[in-house]
Formats: C-alpha cells, structure tokens, sequence
C-alpha cells in the first residue's frame, strides 16, 4: 500500500475495521489461502499505525454472497460503525469482498467521504472524497458488479446448454435413479418402490381423484417411499396428500425431461426489505420440455389426461362446470346448468329431511327483493336423469357389472401385491440386521447389544408385516364360479336394481354419470309447473327431457293459529330470533314441517300484521335480565339461579313454556345475597337439626315466608343461610 500521508493522526484515534468475507461455505472451507490473506490484513493495520487493541475484525459474513446486503449482518455493523465516526480506515482484500452491488459500494463510499474515512485495498490507499481516488473506487465497484455477471452467465449458460441436451443431472423425483451414460434416467431397482410408485396411477385411473388415492392407500394401510435428498436411502412410510399430488402431476414420471419449472423473483416485503421467491411458470414458459427423454411409469397421452381430470376437480369458477366429485345425495352436483343464465347451479339440502336441491347464485330483484334465478328441488330431476342413464346403459349392463367385479378383485390383489413386497422387505432387513450381528466381534459388548437390538426390532417388524399379509390374504374375493356369472349377468340385466342398491353410494352414481354425461341445463316454467332438462353427453348427442314439477296446494301453506297466536304474545317481549329459540324447544314446525328460523318468525309476523318487538320506554321498577345476567349482578354462578327458581326462593318471569326465564333484580332480591352471614343465620344442615325436619320442608317454610333465607356468596363455606329465632313456631300448626 502507497500514498501513507493520506492517514492523518484523526484517523489512527479511530478504530481500523477489517472485513473478511467468502461467498459460499465451499470457498470457506477449501479456499483456506483466501481467508488467511484477508486475515493478515489485521497486521497490516497495525504497520499502518494502528494500535491492535483498535483493530476490529469483521468475519460474521463468511460464507454468503455480496452480491446484496441481506442477511450481511456483518457489513450492515461496517456500515453503522462508520456512519457513527467510529472508524478511521476499512480494509479489505479486494472491492468484491466488501460489495459486489453498487447500490451497497456507492452507500459505503458516500458514508466514508462524510465522515473522514479511508478504504485500503491491496493495491493502495484511497480516500472517498478526493475525486481522483472516488473515480477510481468507483469503476472498481463497478468491475466487480461485472465480474460477477460475467461469472453468472457464464454458469447458468453451461448449465441451460446441458439441461436443452436432457444430460444436466438435477434431483430425480422418488422412483428414478441416474444412469451411466450422460442424461440417462432409469426406473429405481427396487421392485417395491416401482409398484408403489404404478399403483398410484392405477388408482387414479379408477378413482379419478388424488385425495381418493390417498385414502386409499391410508385405508389399505401400506407404505410408501420417501426420498428427501438425492443419494439417499428410500425411506418407507405413511402416505402423504402432497406426495399422492406430485407424482400425479410431475411429467418426470411420464418419460418426459423438465427444467426450469420456476422462476426466482426479487420483491420488497412490507418492511422494505428485498426478498426472494420462487413463482411456478405455466407448461408454455417452461425452458426445457423434452418428451419421451427416458421410459416413464404412464405414457404422455395419460399424463395429459391425469392433468385435465385434476383440474376439473378444483372449485370451477363462475360459468365452468366441474369440481370433485363428493358424497352428497345431489346427483347432478357440479355438472347443472341454469338455463336462464348459463351459470353454475348450486346444491343445497334444506330441511330436516335433507332433500337434495339445485339454486342459481344469481338473483333478480322482484318488488324490491332479491329472488334466486332458480331455485328448485333435486327429487324429480335426479330421478329424470338417472333414468335416461340407465336407458342408455342397458345395452351394455352386464358387461359393466362384471367389469365392477372384476375391477375389485384386481384392487384386492394390488394392495396384496404390495403387502407380499414388504414382507419380502422386512426379511431382507432381517437378515442384514442378522449378518451385521454375527460379523461383530462378541466381545465387544457395546456394539453386539445395539446390533442385537436391531436385529430383534427387524425381526418384529417382519413378524408384523407377515401377519398382516395373513389377515389381508383372507380377505381376498374369492374367484367366481360359473354359476356366479350366471348371477352377474341375470343381476347385470336389471341394472335400475343395482343402480338403487344400498350398497351403491352417492359417490358412484355420480362417478358413473360423469363418465357419460358432461352438462345437465335446467330450465324452469313456474307458470307450467314444469321443468326442461337438456342432457349434453359425452360425444355430442343432446337429450331433451320435461319433468312435471308437484304443484302446491295452496290450503295446506298456512300456520296455525295456535302458533300465530303464541308468536303474537312472544313478539311484545322478544326478537325474532329468541322467538325462534322458543317454538323449535316447544317442538313446533312450519307448514313444510321445518325448524323456525329468525326470518321464517319475521316474515309469519309481516304477513299477520304482528308488531315488532320495542323495548320500552320507560321500564318497570327493578332491571328484568336474564338468568346469566342476574348471575352476574349477584355474583353467584347462573346454576344457583336455577337452582332457587326450581326451588320456588324467588321469582321470576317466563312468558311461555320454553321461553327463557327473566329475572327482576331488586333492592330487596340484592339484599338476599351477601357477603357474610349476620347473627342468627345457620346452615341448611344445622337447620335441619335444629328443627327436627327435612330439607325439602324447611325450603317450603321459606317459601310461605315463614323462616327467612339468604345466600352467601364468599368465604369457603358459601350457600344458604337459614335464620333460626328462639320462638320458631310448630311445624305441624297451621299459621294463622
């Protein structure tokens, strides 16, 4: 280092700061000759005249990139310590070790020239507020920031040209492994890992979702295999949704090789603070797609179709039919249409009896009033439509009938494929367990007891697994005889009797009609009492059918005066929705035999002319509150309240039965519950001894009035006081 008359004695009264920096823990550890010349620069500052007690070695940022300062805890304290005039000199290797931004250089340099500091560098002295060192430091600054694009694209340029080549090795997903030659992927080699990884598309072809997969495979108790890190052993366990989802939606599997699915992105956070995040790009922005690069599980075709099936069972957006498939009794759940305005119906199941119905989120406005574009029962429909369906199949029932058949035996035997490969694991981890055992030396007892106990856990292990393979095996279909198919196809005639089956789920009904139906269009005619359905199957063909909806009798739509009249006293003291409350607990029920709701009371009680519930002006002596409410105010728990109402102690207010019970809070109610006890008063059982009676007839003593009773509210021996007086009365004389 030259020029030494640019370090004036206000410098060495400052500190000397040494930054050390490497940008990746690889460099950290092998690149040991970078570090130790960075750190040699702390006996370089005491040549410059610094004392070493104010030399300041700054290496928290080993190991991270310079390239921004996020998470350069180490350069952001350089940064606070100038800016306090703290330091009179920075030293560093080169420039790119303290920046290679020159957001961050010029931040360093403005701070350095404001405050009198110098930067040292192995090829001199500068001071950042003389031009000529300024310009200097500045095209340094901006030769590293260069230099690390150059290193960059030179990088991610040899690692675009190999990944177009398909020969770029990446992480493989679970059921690949990486060749000999240059690209070349291969199915893992154990067979376990292979059907597993295949039962999963077969499974999806049947049930069509990943989460029904999932299950599955959780129903069925086995396995799957788990690789974290490439290299790593596979590591078998319970299935998870996210692994199910991925190998269904990973083109990897379909013999295809991808690069590039993502795209990193810098942001600022809310604070200000420059992040960055991974964005998943669309197949079409995808920078390497090469198909039938190496053999797959499912072909190219069949993936395609796996995506297109799995975006139909997301939640559809407006004017899109679809979605999953789920286990309501709405058949045409998903897939109706309105026919006024196109958009996707709706299910509901109102009622107690949860019929299943179909309603428009759109609405008109009719005098005033929002109504549904359709609203309509699902009895009638479905049944329209599981007719034509079952029409259609005729031809082809029996041949579907035993393909069920078949189909369940072949799932039988492919979760008991899977079952035999695990036994077949777990004996092979057995007997290595058992060779590690015996190839240790005996008298090393440290060893042989944890290779013991290995060995011991591998085998209950096998145990396990051969037992359930026994328990699974007599569970298996049996094959079917010839006078079995004779059943399947006389049961495969009369299709409308499997169709209507207990046994035959919502689920499957639905399954089978989407196989062949796409859209249902519902159009209503009130004024006809009938509804058009237009069937669009799968092909084309459209089918048009009217369904006669049951007209209402309007006799029997009308509340009974009983009720009405109960609703006109209740409507002088409650809200609508405590009114509710009160007739579902007396077990009343609307003219369509439904519970009472807040808006059924409103509207009985517009179209009877019934007045809204006002609270009152002026209200009566004493605060009328509900029973948590009197609890609360006489600081007693609200079962204690229920208790002296049960008991007849003191009064209270229920206009009908299964009205709640109000309480009137006064002076003299208050006055009953105390703190403590005065003079005179005993407890309930002291009170019973002392009169010679039992509890129930001192409670009814109370009640005439003839003892008086008051309640304790703390203390450990809280409750009822009786006031016992010298001259109490006989019990069995009749007061006057």
């Amino acid at each position: 280092m030259t020029d030494l008359g640019k370090i004036k004695p206000a410098h060495r009264q400052r500190g000397a700061f040494v930054y050390i920096r490497q940008s990746t823990p690889t460099q950290v550890e092998h690149n040991r000759e970078s570090t130790e010349r960075q750190y040699a620069l702390a006996d370089r500052a005491v040549e410059l005249g610094w004392p070493r007690e104010q030399v300041t070695v700054v290496d928290e940022d080993l190991g991270l990139s310079g390239s921004s300062t996020d998470k350069r805890s180490g350069f952001a304290r350089l940064i606070a310590a100038v800016a306090m005039r703290l330091v009179g000199i920075v030293l560093g290797l080169e420039v790119s070790r303290l920046a290679r931004n020159n957001a961050d250089w010029y931040h360093l340099l403005d701070l350095c020239a404001m405050t009198d500091t110098l930067i040292g560098d192995a090829d001199g002295l500068y001071h950042p507020a003389w031009f000529n060192d300024r310009l200097l430091l500045g095209l340094k600054g901006t030769m590293s920031e260069a230099e690390l694009h150059i290193i960059r694209a030179r990088l991610e340029g040899g690692i675009r040209n190999k990944a177009a080549r398909g020969e770029l090795r990446r992480g493989l997903p679970t059921g690949f492994i990486w060749g000999e030659e240059d690209g070349e992927v291969l199915l893992h080699p154990d067979e376990a890992v292979r059907q597993a990884i295949r039962c999963v598309f077969e499974r999806f072809a049947e049930l069509g979702s990943a989460r029904r997969v999932w299950l599955w495979l959780r129903c069925e108790g086995l396995s799957f295999p788990a690789q974290y890190n490439y290299g790593t052993e596979i590591r078998w366990g319970a299935p998870t949704y996210t692994a199910i989802h991925g190998i269904l939606t990973n083109p990897v599997y379909a013999g295809a090789y991808v690069y590039g699915k993502s795209r990193h992105e810098r942001v600022l956070d809310e604070e200000g603070k420059i992040k960055q995040r991974s964005r998943k790009l669309p197949q079409s922005q995808w920078a390497v797609l090469i198909h039938e690069h190496h053999e797959g599980y499912i072909d190219r075709a069949t993936y395609e179709a796996n995506q297109a099936r799995l975006g139909t069972n997301i939640r559809p957006r407006a004017h899109e039919p679809g979605g999953a498939v789920r286990e309501g009794a709405a058949l045409l759940q998903g897939i109706a249409t309105c026919g006024h305005c196109g958009r996707k119906l709706r299910t509901q199941y109102p009622g107690r009896n949860a019929r299943p119905g179909y309603y428009c989120a759109g609405k008109n406005i009719v005098n005033g009033r929002g109504i549904h574009c359709l609203n309509i029962g699902g009895v009638q429909i479905d049944q329209a439509v599981a007719d034509s369906l079952l029409e259609a199949l005729k031809p082809a029932a029996f041949e579907a009938t035993l393909h069920a058949t078949q189909q369940l035996e072949s799932d039988h035997d492919a979760a008991l494929g899977q079952w035999r490969l695990a036994v077949e694991r777990a004996r092979y981890e057995a007997q290595r367990a058992e060779r590690r055992y015996r190839a240790v030396d005996p008298e090393n007892r440290l060893v042989a007891r944890g290779l013991e106990a290995e060995w011991e856990l591998r085998l209950s292990e096998l145990e396990q697994a051969q037992a359930e393979l026994a328990r699974k095996s007599q569970l298996r279909p049996r094959t079917l005889s010839l006078e079995d198919y004779q059943r399947i196809r006389a049961l495969g005639a009369d299709l409308k009797r499997v169709w209507a089956s207990p046994t035959t789920t919502d689920r499957d009904k639905k399954e089978l009609l989407r196989t062949l139906l796409e859209e249902v269009i519902i159009t209503v005619q009130r004024d006809e009492w009938r509804a058009h359905l237009t069937l669009r199957w799968t092909g084309g063909m459209i089918t048009e059918i009217d369904v006669h909806l049951p007209r209402l009798n309007p006799a029997r739509i009308r509340t009974d005066e009983d009720t009405v009249e109960l609703v006109r006293r209740l409507a002088a003291h409650y809200p609508d929705g405590v009114i509710a409350g009160i007739l579902n607990r007396q077990g009343r029920k609307t003219v369509r035999g439904e519970r009472f709701s807040a808006n059924q009371v409103g509207s009985l009680r517009r179209y009877r002319d019934i007045a809204h519930f006002q609270p009152p002006a002026e209200p009566p002596e004493g605060e009328l509150v509900t029973i948590a409410g009197a609890a609360d105010i006489l600081q007693v728990a609200p079962s204690t309240i229920h208790r002296w109402l049960a008991e007849g102690l003191i009064a209270g207010e229920q206009v009908t039965s299964g009205a709640p019970w109000r309480i009137r809070i006064t002076d003299e109610l208050r006055a009953r519950f105390v703190d403590e006890a005065p003079d005179g008063y005993v407890a309930m059982l002291e009170a019973t001894l002392l009169l010679g009676v039992s509890r129930q007839t001192v409670l009814q003593r109370v009640k005439r009035g003839e003892l008086d009773a008051i309640h304790v509210i703390r203390g450990r021996r809280k409750g009822i006081r009786i006031r016992m007086i010298d001259d109490q009365p006989d019990l069995f004389t009749q007061p006057s």
